[in-house]
């Protein structure tokens, strides 16, 4: 575990785990960038307005079965919540059982598990994208069904990607065979792609932190 100081406010700050890159204090609500040893303040963590939530941070999370070998459950250590003009949705990260990096996108009671791809297995496709166009991977088709901009709200508990408030990203969605969904974020320099599959809500198992 590393402990160190909000450059902001001076209290103490506690990461567990070395793949976190960004964490957020709870004090100041500073969000807070690690950088190798040091640790930089990058803006504020904005409002995460009340909404009803299914469950919150640091609960524990056992889902249904998966087809791809992973874990079902999952540690859920952030919250993030994205903007794209008619509405919102909240996108959580946390660690599955393997202790790989997973996110769970929750919108309007809608639940998608995903695993982010490494670079070499992203596809080559690039914005912009068209509703109804096929985009490949591992020879599977996928079909756009939502290519958006999306900006960031607020932000709560940790990742591991540095993430800031206000920043603003294109992204798509593609679903593909079997109920499986690809999706990509693209900004200025960078692109991440994942890929997962639709949960049902009504078979998801929630232990809460503490419980």
């Amino acid at each position: 575990m590393t402990e160190f100081s909000c450059p902001n406010c001076g209290s103490s700050v506690a990461v567990r785990l070395a793949l976190i890159k960004m964490t957020n204090c709870t004090h100041c609500g500073t969000t807070l960038v690690l950088d190798g040893p040091g640790v930089t303040p990058m803006g504020t963590a904005g409002d995460m307005h009340a909404a009803p939530m299914m469950f919150g941070l640091g609960a524990q999370l056992i889902l249904p079965n998966w087809e791809q070998g992973h874990s079902y459950r999952m540690q859920v250590l952030g919250h993030a919540r994205f903007s794209y003009g008619r509405g919102f949705w909240d996108e959580f990260w946390g660690l599955d059982g393997e202790g790989s990096s997973c996110w769970l996108s929750v919108d309007e009671g809608d639940l998608v598990l995903q695993w982010p791809l490494a670079p070499a297995k992203r596809p080559r496709h690039r914005p912009p994208f068209q509703l109804g166009e096929h985009l490949t991977l591992d020879g599977s088709r996928y079909r756009v069904v939502e290519a958006e901009t999306a900006t960031c709200e607020a932000l709560r508990g940790s990742f591991d990607e540095a993430l800031r408030c206000q920043d603003a990203h294109d992204f798509v969605n593609a679903q593909g065979p079997d109920g499986n969904l690809l999706s990509a974020e693209f900004w200025t320099g960078g692109e991440a792609w994942f890929v997962g599959c639709w949960i049902d809500p009504f078979e998801l198992q929630i232990r809460e932190a503490g419980a």
